[in-house]
């Protein structure tokens, strides 16, 4: 796969320095202070404990880093990349204070991205050679949004937008409040900066003809049976893009997919239900470089 594009370094920095001091507090590291010797240099190889998609390994690194700048890399897998179990994520040397305070912190942020790109890589796998292209949601880890996003790219998934303020997506408490799916298109397309996608949740075909008629990009078909799934994405066809969402499961995309047509799918699940991949570190004594 091609290279994926990091996430900003700026939300990168934001996580970690969250991360670290919930787990130093105040005191910092009572046990590494109290039995590793300061002037002592290790290597600690970070491998997967189970088959998974590669994500995050930078961001582990940058853990390290941010505790003693002398921590350098060693190899890194590439994200995007599957690894067996047994395989090393990330190898990195420097102060062994640095690496046994960090360790928690980087396995914890290595773990959930790499769950998330596994979750995203088995959706997407399910849906090649059809139209459909796999989608995230804005069900996120509070705090860590543009990881999460960016892990789910490394699957080969997409995102869908970052937050309220890259993308309008009209939902059914909008619809309720401005007065029908058709109003809240057009009230919409009125008020929005040009180049700005409007996209609009609807139900059945009523909606979707409405939603159509106004004018929205994007058709968000929200927990329809397939064989309405199938029938809206048709009429849609050509004249707006299609997305389907609302409780689908990962197993599920290949078969709406097949069945219906239609151009992409969300899922909060890819997030929301990714277990964490299973990852270790080992840590062996180094001369300083």
């Amino acid at each position: 796969m091609s290279r994926v594009a990091p996430p900003p370094a700026e939300a990168v920095e934001r996580a970690v320095a969250a991360a670290l001091a919930e787990d130093l507090g105040a005191a910092g590291d009572i046990t590494t202070a109290a039995l590793v010797p300061e002037g002592s240099w290790a290597e600690a190889i970070l491998q997967a404990e189970e088959p998974l998609t590669a994500a995050g390994a930078a961001v582990a690194l940058r853990v390290f880093q941010s505790l003693d700048a002398r921590v350098s890399e060693v190899s890194a897998a590439e994200d995007g990349s599957s690894l067996g179990a047994g395989e090393a994520l990330l190898r990195v040397r420097g102060p062994a204070r640095a690496l046994l305070v960090g360790e928690r912190t980087a396995l914890n942020l290595l773990g959930r991205l790499c769950g998330i790109a596994t979750r995203t890589r088995r959706a997407v796998e399910q849906v090649r050679g059809t139209r459909t292209r796999i989608f995230d949601t804005r069900k996120t880890t509070p705090g860590l949004r543009l990881l999460e996003k960016y892990a789910v790219r490394c699957g080969g998934g997409e995102n869908h937008r970052m937050g309220l303020h890259d993308m309008a997506l009209i939902k059914e408490n909008h619809i309720a409040i401005a007065g029908g799916v058709g109003e809240a298109v057009r009230k919409a397309r009125r008020a929005l900066p040009s180049g700005i996608r409007l996209q609009v949740e609807v139900t059945d075909l009523a909606g979707l003809d409405a939603a159509l008629a106004a004018g929205a990009d994007l058709i968000l078909f929200d927990n329809m049976p397939l064989p309405l799934l199938k029938a809206a994405a048709e009429r849609a066809r050509g004249r707006a893009e299609t997305e389907a969402s609302g409780g689908i499961g990962t197993d599920a995309v290949g078969e709406i997919a097949r069945q219906t047509g239609v151009d992409r799918i969300s899922l909060g699940a890819l997030t929301r239900g990714a277990v964490w991949a299973d990852i270790s570190m080992d840590l062996v004594p180094a001369q300083e470089a």
